[in-house]
């Protein structure tokens, strides 16, 4: 993994999740990605996905360390179906006007309702 994927960020607030420093529900920990809880749930299934290094975005993460990458988008996919889903949505927002309020990359997986198109 390069080094920048050992960086984190104190202001972060998924950095300090990572960290232990903020309590969730987590779902899945592994040495490049953890998964927890959304606090205010989309869908009755609504989880994120969050690398452990600091990425500002999915485009960042993407430039600079595709397999991390490739890792989160595998732990959606394990998460969903473990919580008993075989359809789900994996959503990444890139940027304030596009949704995006916590700059540290992160996979929303959204399941267990009907979603619609286009998403908002």
């Amino acid at each position: 993994m390069p080094d920048s994927a050992d960086a984190s960020d104190a202001d972060c607030l998924f950095c300090r999740i990572v960290a232990g420093e903020v309590p969730v529900e987590l779902v899945h920990e592994g040495d490049f990605v953890v998964a927890f809880r959304d606090i205010d749930p989309q869908a009755p299934t609504h989880l994120l996905v969050v690398p452990v290094g600091h990425h500002p975005d999915v485009a960042a993460l993407a430039a600079a360390d595709p397999a991390a990458l490739a890792e989160l988008v595998a732990v959606g996919r394990q998460v969903a179906t473990a919580e008993g889903h075989d359809d789900y949505r994996l959503v990444f927002n890139t940027g304030p006007l596009a949704g995006q309020s916590v700059f540290h990359v992160h996979g929303h997986v959204l399941a267990g309702r009907q979603m619609s198109w286009p998403p908002g």
